[in-house]
């Protein structure tokens, strides 16, 4: 089975069972219950680790994708137990990727990042993704990061992602900005918190409703920001591979979805909340 692989200066990455993760920039808000036991039910261990039913091995690379950009992932203890993760997957897709359950970072989660910190400014520019709407946390585009930025001074960048549902991610940055704010730049995809998230019905590429426009699987968010951050123009064709396994992860939820009645009142409630975000962007203006 291939495993994460281990970095001296990371420490052991922990493996992980057949399937689990999810939600980097904040997956949805949604609390899969606790995925059933595979008895009976045939797996892929010595692939994807997701049941054979679903396996999703033609898709992944051969090998996996190594790449300039170290991404590390802070996964909540919780992901452990959803279903519709995303990370297990990804892991075995890159090389360079580094997992550290827990619920916030500080000196002593990681060697790498403690030397980050001390060696702060560091000539290794390290990077967490993560949205933010309070003006005493800004953000960076991470695009218009990468286009102001000299070629020499984003070499070999360090990605910090937040693997949890939106709330849990937005928690764990908080208790981490900490330990963050010393040596890495907070950077986004760009997201919008006024407008409501897509659906599986409404996207191929996501697995479950999204809180708000913008917010992305811990996959997608790594696969965008890859595009940007990799040298030479290596990051497309590292962006349209991730992806590739995504939609089809996707494409099997979607296989097996029960049809929804119509909720005229949760409609309403929705037509409501838009109008009022519509007002106040016009009084704003």
């Amino acid at each position: 089975m291939l495993m994460v692989q281990p970095d001296p200066a990371l420490g052991e990455a922990p493996p992980f069972p057949g399937g689990s993760g999810g939600g980097g920039a904040g997956e949805g808000e949604t609390e899969e219950a606790a995925a059933p036991a595979t008895k009976g039910r045939a797996v892929c261990w010595d692939g994807c680790g997701r049941p054979s039913s679903v396996c999703v091995c033609d898709h992944l690379p051969s090998c996996p994708i190594p790449t300039a950009t170290r991404v590390v992932v802070l996964h909540h203890p919780h992901e452990l137990r959803r279903k519709l993760a995303t990370l297990p997957v990804l892991s075995k897709c890159l090389h360079n990727l580094y997992l550290l359950p827990g619920r916030r970072l500080r000196l002593g989660s990681s060697p790498l990042l403690d030397s980050l910190y001390h060696s702060s400014p560091s000539p290794t520019k390290a990077l967490f993704l993560f949205p933010s709407s309070d003006p005493s946390s800004p953000v960076a585009d991470l695009g218009a990061w990468v286009a102001a930025t000299p070629p020499a001074d984003r070499r070999d960048p360090v990605l910090i992602v937040f693997d949890g549902t939106w709330r849990e991610a937005k928690e764990m940055v908080a208790a981490s900005l900490p330990f963050l704010s010393r040596f890495a730049v907070r950077v986004s995809l760009g997201c919008d918190e006024g407008k409501e998230g897509e659906s599986i019905f409404e996207s191929e590429l996501l697995l479950r409703k999204e809180p708000f426009l913008g917010c992305v699987s811990t996959m997608e968010a790594v696969a965008r920001a890859l595009r940007v951050l990799e040298p030479d123009g290596a990051g497309a064709d590292i962006e349209a591979r991730l992806l590739a396994v995504l939609r089809a992860m996707v494409g099997f939820q979607a296989a097996n979805l029960k049809p929804m009645k119509s909720r005229p009142r949760l409609q309403k409630k929705k037509e409501i909340k838009k109008k009022s975000y519509e007002e106040e962007l016009e009084r704003g203006s």
